[in-house]
């Protein structure tokens, strides 16, 4: 399983918005196929394993990092695949969380084989977070991307802001997006800086083509459409959604996305539930202080990254992420999972946990 595990990382970029799924056949102790999901549309990894392992797969044991699909959807059922061919055993790591495509272990059964899991099921899980959660909630997983220098300032009073961190943890940003199907950043950010927002970086195993092909949706929350033309974030490569609170509105370079709105906002949970039901599983969030600040105080954070650089821009500039707490009663907790050194800075690896803010 755990050679599974390590070949469904192959489909760690390029997979969406499928799972990432690996797949190992033995059989008399020996390998004698293995497989990768790659892309959507494309075989899955079990099919992948049984054209290598060709008759062999007949009575093998077959270790999948996840359950056996049983849905007729780009291309056929896996389970049905592997009771044509004979297999006599199949073991997972995690159950497959999505209610269409899941069964296959039931189907397996049925045809008399034998089926044994979860087995590394964590590990397993840890390949789809995205996928889990969305499967499970129609929502996608967040991850609030942050910036700062080690007394908290994102940009100096006057907005400078380029550049805080250095060239390494640069780098390891754009490795952050190219693993995201969407970046979700505010109108305030794009009409200051004009970012870009695309992985301009190949990744480990990437072609130019498929760095191309797997830009990730760059998204503007923009409640009252102000966004002009010609930026580069309306640029290509990749493509641009504007979310707004106006009902009607055009954007050349982008699809403009009207939803319900709280306050005078767009309803942040609503782009998310839209985000979800398009099928986007893992989201960064690249925003100013305001917009991150408002993801932590409405509960939408999964997962914190944040690049501390180790200098002090003074106590005028402005906070990473702007929340209004006046009580310590009122501070989000945060659960830190990794600290490592990246270059001359540190990236911080965090779950929010604890208290729990009022929504705004």
């Amino acid at each position: 399983m755990a050679r599974a595990i390590q070949l469904a990382k192959k489909g760690w970029y390029t997979a969406r918005p499928n799972p990432r799924v690996g797949c190992v056949i033995v059989l008399a102790g020996e390998v004698v196929g293995e497989g990768w999901h790659q892309r959507a549309g494309g075989p899955h990894a079990e099919v992948v394993a049984l054209k290598t392992a060709g008759e062999n797969a007949r009575g093998a044991t077959v270790y999948v990092s996840l359950e056996p699909c049983n849905h007729h959807g780009r291309t056929p059922p896996c389970a049905e695949a592997l009771i044509a061919v004979g297999i006599a055993r199949v073991v997972y790591g995690l159950a497959d969380p999505h209610r269409v495509a899941s069964g296959g272990i039931g189907k397996l059964e049925a045809a008399g084989i034998t089926v044994d899991g979860p087995v590394l099921e964590q590990e397993a899980r840890a390949l789809n977070p995205g996928f889990v959660k969305r499967c499970q909630t129609g929502l996608p997983r967040v991850t609030l991307k942050l910036a700062a220098s080690i007394d908290g300032r994102s940009a100096m009073a006057s907005g400078e802001s380029q550049w805080i961190t250095g060239p390494a943890a640069r780098s390891d940003v754009q490795r952050l997006r190219a693993e995201n199907a969407a970046i979700i950043t505010g109108i305030g950010t794009v009409l200051e800086d004009n970012p870009s927002l695309n992985v301009r970086e190949t990744q480990p195993g990437l072609s130019a083509n498929e760095l191309a092909e797997m830009q990730p949706l760059r998204v503007i929350v923009d409640s009252r459409l102000r966004i002009t033309e010609g930026l580069k974030i309306l640029q290509p490569p990749g493509a641009a959604l504007v979310a707004t609170a106006q009902s009607e509105g055009s954007v050349e370079g982008a699809e403009v996305c009207s939803l319900p709105d709280d306050g005078g906002k767009v309803d942040l949970q609503a782009l998310l539930q839209e985000l979800g039901r398009r099928e986007y599983s893992d989201v960064l969030v690249e925003a100013g202080g305001k917009l991150a600040g408002v993801f932590l105080q409405q509960g939408l954070v999964d997962e914190l990254i944040i690049y501390m650089a180790p200098k002090l821009m003074g106590s005028d500039g402005m906070p990473m992420a702007v929340l209004p707490f006046s009580a310590m009663s009122e501070a989000l907790a945060l659960e830190i999972t990794d600290i490592r050194a990246v270059g001359n800075d540190w990236r911080i690896t965090a779950t929010p946990g604890g208290n729990t803010c009022s929504q705004v």
